[in-house]
C-alpha cells in the first residue's frame, strides 16, 4: 500500500518563488488605487501620531540608489509605527525652485531667448520642468512601495505654498533679524548668484603664490626715520584682486624686521623667507605692529594707498605676516576695513570680469584694456605690469571652494545681499538666533548620537546666512524699497496684501503686475515713488521653512509641529537640518523637529564613490527589474546605513538569499497551519511548542528593541539568526514527523500548529514595514487562524506572543544536537546510515530535561533509551555525559519511516492508530 495519501502533508497555494519583477507593480497599483495611505489614517484615528517630515529632493532627474535608500528609510520607519499601533503622517514633498532647473531650462532654450522673453514666461518653463520630474520621481519612489500621501504631495512652487515661503520670510523680518548689507559672500561668477555656505565644495585647484613689495610712502619713511628702500612684503594666491587692495594688515603684538635689502617682513618669518630667497641680508631694524599702524604704503600695481592696519586674523605659520587686504573680495578684509574705514573696492561684474570702475577708480594702467576680461585670465598680466614688485612666484594645488551646481571655483565678491543676522536677538526672545538654535540642539534626539557635534559645530561656527540669489526661478524677495531712500518698506499689511496675491496667483505676479496693483491700497504710499526688490531666495530657505508651509499651515494633513522626525542624509547637517533649525528657532524659538536621524551614501562593494566613469552606479530601475523592490528594501534593512552602505550585484544576491529564506519561512509555517481552525491554549501546548514560543517572544522582544532604536540591521541579524536556527534548523525539522503523522487532531500535532500560527502573526506584522509586499501576500494564503481579523496587511498590528516561560533550560540539549549532528556526519559519509531515523539514543539520557517522544523529536531519532541490545554505531560526550548512537531496535515503518515497527513491513503503533 502506498501511504503518501494517507500523510498530512503541508498544503499551501503561496508560492516558493516571489517573483517579486512581474508581481509588485500589480500590487503596488492596487494598494495606491484603493487608497492604501487613508486607510492607513483612518485605521488609527485616534491613536498617538507618529510624524515623519519629508525633505524634499530635488525635482530634476531621475531617481538614483541615494534617493531609493532615503524613501526606504522612511518608509520603514513610519510603519514599522503604524504596525506598533500609531497614527502616522508622511507627506512627501519636492524642491522645486534654484538653479539647476534654471540651468536646464536655460540650456534648451538659450541665454538669448531666456533673455528675451518676459521673466514670467521663463518661469513657466522651469515650472513644467519641474512638475515633468515630479511625476517620473513619483512613479519611481512608489515602484518602491513606499505609502505616503502620493494624491497630496507637497511642492514648493504651489501657489499656497510660496506665499507661505514668503510669509516665513516676512515672519523673520518681524522678529528684526532681516539684513541688508554690501558684503564680500561666495560668488559663483559661472552661475551669477551668491552662494550659502551649504552651496560651496571644496576641490583641488592650482593657484599662483606670489610675494609682492608694497614701497612705504615717503611720509611714513619720514615718521619711521628711513632712508632709502623700505618695503612691506605682501603674499596672495589672488593676483587679480591686487587691484583691489586698499590696505595691508598686520598682527597685533607681532614684532616686524626690515631686511639688508629693504624689504619689511614679520620677525617670525624672517629665517623662512630668506631660506625661501624672497628676501635677503641682516635684520638691520625691528619695529613693533604698532609702529607701523596707520602708515601709507603704495600699491605698485596703480600707485593708490594702501592703509596699514591691525588684524587678528593675521597668521603667522605661513606667509609674509603682512596681509593682502581687498575688502571686496575677503570676509575678513571686509570687517577689519570696517574698522579703519577703508574704501571697499569691488571691480568685479556678476560674470566674474572687471567691469568699468576698473577705469574710473585707475586701478590698474591701461585699464580699458582689461574691462570685460576674466578675473582668471587676468592673473598672468597682473604679474607682469607688477615688474621688480614681483619678489617671488610660483604655482601650487591647494583645496578651494567650488560651487556644487556648476563645479566652477567661486570668489569672493562684495555685493548687496539679504542676511539672516545669527547673532541678533529675536523679537520676543532673550537670547541671540545663534544660542536659540544651539539651545534647540540639546533638546533633540540624534540617530546615530554623533550628529550632534557635527550640526552644533556647524552652528557655533557659521557666518550671517546669505539668504539672497540673483537669479529668476524662485520665490522673490518681494519687498518695495523707496527710491529716494532706499528704505525697505516692512508694513504688515503691505506685506499680507502682497502673500494674498502670491496664494491665489503664485509669485509670477511680482513680475507680471506694476506696483500700483500689488502695492496694498491703503498703505499711503504712491506707487511711483517706489522700487521692487529684484532678489529671489535662496533655495535653502524655501525647504527650510517647509515646517511652517506643511505641518503648521492647514493645508496638508500633515502631522504635528514640531515633527517627531526629519531624515536625511549627513549632508544635511549643513543643509535642510540647519536651514530649518535656524528659520524655526528665529520664529517659533526651537526647532521644528523631536529628533533627526541621518544616513550614510551609497558606494560599491570596494567602497567607492558611484560615477558613470567608474561604471559602478546602480540604478534603483534596474533593480527592481531583475530583482524586485523587496530586495532593494531588505538590502536597506540589512545595512548599517549609520555609515556608508556598500551595494552592488553579488550584495544584493546574497539580499535575495536571505529575502527566500524569510518567505520559505512563512510558506513553511503557512502549509503546516492549514487545517487548523482553533488555537489552543498556551498551558495545553507540549513542551516543545510552549519552548520555541519563548524563544521567539525573546528574540521578537529584542528585535522589537533594535526597532525602536532604529537598529534595523541589528533587529534582521537577530530574526535571521532566530529564523535560520532555532525556528528552522530545528523546530521545524522536529516537527515534521507529528505535524505528517500524527491523526489531524492529535493534541500533540495541533499544538505545533498553534505555536506556528502564533508566530506566523506576531513575526508578520514585525518584518511588514520592510517587507510590506511579502507580509501582504502571506495574508492573502494564510489560513484563518493566522489572518484572524485583518483583511489584508494594512489592518495587521503587531500583537507579542503570550507570555510563557520555556518549560526547560535547552543549553545542555543545544550542546548535544551539535555533537549528535557531528556524529551523524561521520556515519552518514561512512554510509553506515542515510537517515537518524535508523538510530536510537541511549546512555545517561536522564540528565537530559527532555524525555520521552519529545527527546526522540529533538534528535530525530527513532527511540531514546538508557540502553539497548542492538549494535553501537557511534557515540558522542557532552559535559562529561557519554551518549550512545545504537542501530534502532525496530523495524521500517512504511508511512512515518520511522524504526518502530514490530515487524518487516508493519506499520508502527502509532501510525496503525491513525489509520483504525
Amino acid at each position: 500500500m502506498d501511504y503518501k495519501e494517507t500523510l498530512l502533508l503541508p498544503k499551501t497555494d503561496f508560492p516558493m518563488r516571489g517573483n517579486l519583477p512581474k508581481n509588485e507593480p500589480i500590487r503596488y497599483q492596487k494598494w495606491f488605487s484603493e487608497g492604501a495611505y487613508e486607510r492607513m489614517k483612518a485605521n488609527r484615528e485616534g491613536q498617538e501620531i507618529f510624524t515623519l517630515h519629508d525633505g524634499p529632493p530635488y525635482a530634476n532627474g531621475d531617481i538614483h540608489i541615494g534617493h531609493a535608500l532615503n524613501k526606504i528609510l522612511k518608509d520603514m520607519i513610519v510603519k514599522y509605527h503604524y504596525f506598533q499601533g500609531k497614527a502616522v503622517r508622511y507627506t512627501p514633498g519636492w524642491d522645486c525652485h534654484g538653479l539647476p532647473i534654471e540651468q536646464k531650462v536655460e540650456e534648451r532654450i538659450g541665454k538669448e531667448k531666456k533673455e528675451a522673453m518676459p521673466v514670467s514666461k521663463f518661469r513657466q518653463l522651469c515650472r513644467e520642468h519641474a512638475a515633468k520630474y515630479i511625476e517620473i520621481q513619483k512613479e519611481g519612489f512608489q515602484s518602491l512601495g513606499v505609502i505616503g500621501d502620493w494624491e497630496h504631495p507637497y511642492v514648493t512652487m504651489d501657489f499656497k505654498f510660496e506665499a507661505a515661503i514668503y510669509r516665513t520670510l516676512c515672519e523673520v523680518a518681524k522678529k528684526g533679524l532681516l539684513v541688508e548689507r554690501n558684503k564680500p559672500v561666495y560668488w559663483s561668477w559661472a552661475a551669477e548668484s551668491a552662494l550659502a555656505d551649504a552651496e560651496v565644495e571644496y576641490k583641488d585647484k592650482e593657484d599662483y603664490s606670489i610675494y609682492v613689495a608694497f614701497e612705504l610712502s615717503d611720509k611714513a619713511k619720514e615718521e619711521l626715520d628711513l632712508h632709502g628702500k623700505a618695503a612691506i612684503v605682501i603674499w596672495t594666491t589672488t593676483p587679480w584682486t591686487l587691484p583691489a587692495n586698499t590696505g595691508i594688515a598686520l598682527a597685533p603684538g607681532e614684532m616686524y624686521v626690515l631686511t639688508g635689502d629693504g624689504y619689511i617682513v614679520a620677525e617670525k618669518r624672517y629665517d623662512a623667507l630668506i631660506e625661501e630667497g624672497v628676501v635677503s641680508g641682516q635684520a638691520v631694524r625691528k619695529f613693533a605692529a604698532e609702529e607701523l599702524e596707520n602708515k601709507l604704503a603704495i600699491n605698485p600695481l596703480n600707485g593708490r594707498s594702501s592703509h596699514i592696519i591691525l588684524g587678528e586674523h593675521v597668521e603667522l605659520d605661513g606667509g609674509t605676516g603682512a596681509v593682502h587686504t581687498a575688502p571686496g573680495h575677503g570676509e575678513d578684509d571686509y570687517f577689519v576695513a570696517l574698522k579703519y574705514g577703508l574704501e571697499v573696492l569691488m571691480p568685479v561684474d556678476d560674470q566674474g570680469r572687471y567691469d568699468e570702475s576698473l577705469v574710473g577708480h585707475q586701478l590698474l594702467p591701461n585699464p580699458e584694456e582689461f574691462v570685460g576680461m576674466h578675473i582668471f585670465e587676468a592673473n598672468e598680466k597682473i604679474l607682469e605690469l607688477l615688474g621688480d614688485a614681483l619678489l617671488h612666484s610660483s604655482t601650487f594645488v591647494h583645496s578651494y571652494p567650488h560651487c556644487w551646481r556648476t563645479k566652477k571655483p567661486v570668489i569672493y565678491r562684495a555685493t548687496k545681499q539679504w542676511f539672516i543676522a545669527v547673532d541678533e536677538t529675536p523679537e520676543g526672545a532673550d537670547d541671540s538666533l545663534r544660542k536659540i538654535a544651539l539651545k534647540g540642539i540639546d533638546e533633540t534626539v540624534f540617530y546615530p548620537d554623533w550628529g550632534r557635534n557635527r550640526l552644533r559645530s556647524m552652528v557655533e561656527g557659521r557666518p550671517d546666512w546669505c539668504i539672497s540669489r540673483q537669479r529668476t526661478w524662485g520665490v522673490p524677495i518681494a519687498f518695495f524699497r523707496v527710491k529716494k531712500t532706499k528704505e525697505v518698506i516692512l508694513d504688515e499689511k503691505v506685506l499680507n496684501f502682497v502673500a494674498a496675491i502670491f496664494e491665489r496667483e503664485g509669485c509670477d505676479a511680482w513680475y507680471d503686475r506694476p506696483i500700483a496693483e500689488l502695492l496694498y491700497p491703503g498703505s499711503g504710499y504712491a506707487p511711483e515713488e517706489l522700487e521692487k526688490v529684484q532678489d529671489i531666495l535662496d533655495v535653502w530657505f524655501d525647504s527650510g521653512s517647509t515646517w511652517n508651509a506643511v505641518l503648521k499651515s492647514r493645508n496638508y494633513d500633515a502631522g504635528e509641529f514640531p515633527a517627531d522626525m526629519y531624515l536625511e542624509g549627513s549632508d544635511q547637517h549643513r543643509g535642510w537640518f540647519q536651514s530649518s533649525l535656524l528659520l524655526s528657532s528665529a520664529i517659533n524659538f526651537h526647532p521644528p523637529y523631536r529628533s533627526i536621524l541621518t544616513h550614510g551614501f551609497t558606494v560599491d562593494e570596494k567602497g567607492e564613490k558611484m560615477s558613470k566613469s567608474r561604471g559602478n552606479v546602480v540604478a534603483p530601475q534596474k533593480v527592481t527589474q531583475q530583482y524586485g523592490s523587496e530586495i532593494l528594501r531588505l538590502w536597506v534593512a540589512l545595512s548599517d546605513y549609520q555609515s556608508d552602505l556598500k551595494i552592488s550585484d553579488g550584495i544584493l544576491k546574497q539580499t535575495a538569499e536571505q529575502y527566500r529564506k524569510i518567505r520559505n519561512t512563512f510558506r513553511f509555517l503557512l502549509a503546516n497551519a492549514n487545517d487548523l481552525e482553533k488555537l489552543r491554549a498556551v498551558e495545553e501546548l507540549g513542551d516543545l511548542d510552549r519552548w520555541i514560543l519563548a524563544k521567539a517572544a525573546g528574540v521578537f522582544r529584542e528585535v522589537r528593541e533594535a526597532f525602536d532604536r532604529y537598529e534595523f540591521s541589528r533587529g534582521y541579524s537577530l530574526l535571521n539568526h532566530f529564523l535560520t536556527n532555532e525556528l528552522s534548523g530545528i523546530y521545524m525539522d522536529i516537527c515534521k514527523d507529528r505535524l505528517y503523522c500524527d491523526a489531524a487532531d492529535a493534541p500533540s500535532r495541533r499544538g505545533a500548529q498553534s505555536a506556528m500560527a502564533l508566530i506566523s502573526r506576531s513575526m508578520l506584522a514585525l518584518v511588514a514595514p520592510t517587507l510590506t509586499y511579502t507580509a501582504d501576500e502571506v495574508l492573502d494564503y494564510a489560513p484563518a487562524v493566522i489572518k484572524g481579523e485583518w483583511r489584508d496587511v494594512f489592518d495587521a498590528i503587531y500583537e507579542p506572543l503570550p507570555a510563557v516561560e520555556s518549560p526547560f533550560d535547552d543549553g545542555l540539549l543545544l550542546e548535544a544536537r551539535e555533537a549528535f549532528g557531528e556524529a551523524v556526519d561521520r556515519l552518514k559519509k561512512e554510509k553506515v546510515i542515510k537517515s537518524t531515523l535508523e538510530l536510537a539514543i541511549g546512555g545517561v539520557i536522564d540528565s537530559l530535561p527532555l524525555k520521552g517522544k519529545d527527546l526522540e523529536d529533538w534528535f530525530v531519532v527513532s527511540a531514546a533509551a538508557p540502553a539497548f541490545e542492538t549494535e553501537e554505531l557511534g557515540s558522542f560526550e557532552v559535559g562529561g555525559m557519554r551518549f550512545a548512537l545504537h542501530r534502532a531496535p525496530g523495524h521500517k515503518c512504511p508511512r512515518c519511516w520511522r524504526y518502530s515497527a514490530e515487524a518487516e513491513g508493519a506499520l508502527c503503533k502509532r501510525c496503525a492508530e491513525v489509520l483504525g
